[in-house]
């Protein structure tokens, strides 16, 4: 019982870790961290957005809202919301097995998408958006995928990414998205009954953990070439896809 705390905690701090340095990520690493784990899919969701919002109330608190597309925010979020009532029904009606097998292909997806984005940023053959006509395409998926998995960061970085918003604007809105879609989905997931006495056990012993990733975070932002740092994420990312998938099998 006591290792699978502490096993916990060491997942969310690596989740926190990689959201404190890139502004997204818990989710993406955190999730499937627990699912390897003897805990149930609910428990681990509902930690997780815990997790999120709390970093996001952080994030914004210190200074993190003077860089915010305030226009970009408003169409995801809208659009985030109409889709949080599909992410909440999915991860009732969905199979366990099913699932994981969707979390594993996601994150292979994009952790593929990232490392070729990167490659295409050195050749100068970067994908974009030219308008923001998109966005409640990506908002949508955020909401069914943050309602469901907590994947809600994925579509708004990859929006972000192609938009081609310069670090601050990237950090800033989406923090300030997941902020707004935060308080809605943890919401949600409580209202759908995902609510446990454990939930709350965990995410009570993890608080010193997301603490320690926050302030770690800022100085590997400033220590480490952030190219290199994401990278080694993104593989480790597309690694845990690979295992999530052999477990679903």
């Amino acid at each position: 019982m006591y290792v699978v705390t502490l096993l916990v905690v060491a997942a969310v701090f690596c989740g926190a870790l990689t959201r404190s340095t890139f502004a997204f990520g818990e989710a993406v690493v955190g999730m499937p961290l627990l699912a390897l784990l003897p805990i149930s899919l609910h428990t681990a969701v509902s930690l997780m957005g815990l997790v999120g919002l709390t970093i996001a109330v952080l994030a914004i608190a210190t200074g993190g809202w003077r860089h915010i597309d305030r226009t970009a925010l408003v169409r995801l979020g809208v659009s985030a919301l109409i889709g949080i009532p599909f992410g909440l029904a999915l991860i009732r009606i969905a199979p366990v097995g099913s699932i994981t097998t969707v979390l594993g292909a996601v994150l292979i997806v994009y952790g593929g998408y990232s490392l070729a984005e990167q490659l295409s940023v050195r050749k100068t053959m970067r994908l974009q958006l030219a308008d923001q006509r998109w966005a409640p395409v990506f908002g949508f998926a955020s909401g069914v995928l943050g309602s469901a998995y907590n994947f809600n960061g994925v579509p708004v970085a990859v929006y972000g990414s192609l938009r081609g918003w310069p670090p601050d604007r990237f950090r800033g809105t989406l923090q300030a998205h997941f902020l707004l879609t935060g308080v809605l989905i943890v919401a949600g997931q409580g209202l759908g009954g995902l609510w446990t006495a454990e939930v709350f056990r965990l995410y009570l012993l993890s608080i010193p953990a997301m603490a320690l990733a926050t302030v770690l975070g800022a100085r590997l932002r400033q220590r480490i070439p952030v190219v290199r740092f994401r990278r080694y994420v993104l593989i480790l990312v597309m690694a845990l896809g690979v295992l999530m998938l052999i477990k679903a099998g």
